[in-house]
């Protein structure tokens, strides 16, 4: 169904749900590229380089490591993925992303679920989803 897919990966939210989702969008499709995508911000990485001496490799290392569960989950479902890793500002990061790729859908993970919230959707999702001109999945 979907061939080539962006995963801006939050380690925020709550991914859970995605892994399933994936396999029902690429319908085991061995030609499917699943692009998981994680934007480092400038202060979080200025942090760890004045608190903790790490630098962009450095923190890439580490942030694989927490990554590893969802990564775990991707491959016990076959389904094949790339991880990439970038700095700066979340939004403006992945819109340039999915510009600058060929993808046939963004899917997000929606940090904002309560009910009781004025604002359903996450600042960063509300974004790309009003900016990019492909389809935005929101899993709850």
């Amino acid at each position: 169904m979907y061939n080539n897919i962006l995963v801006p990966y939050d380690f925020g939210n709550s991914f859970k749900n995605v892994p399933e989702q994936l396999v029902n969008l690429t319908q085991a499709n061995d030609k499917s590229n699943i692009v998981i995508f994680n934007v480092i911000s400038e202060t979080e990485l200025a942090n760890y380089v004045r608190y903790q001496g790490k630098h962009f490799d450095d923190v890439v290392k580490e942030k694989e490591e927490e990554l590893k569960p969802f990564l775990d989950k991707l491959e016990a479902l076959n389904l094949a993925y790339k991880v990439k890793f970038t700095t700066g500002t979340a939004t403006k990061e992945i819109v340039t992303e999915v510009e600058q790729g060929d993808y046939d859908l963004v899917v997000m993970s929606n940090k904002r679920s309560e009910v009781d919230i004025k604002h359903v959707l996450g600042h960063v999702t509300h974004k790309i989803a009003k900016r990019v001109n492909i389809p935005v999945l929101i899993v709850k």
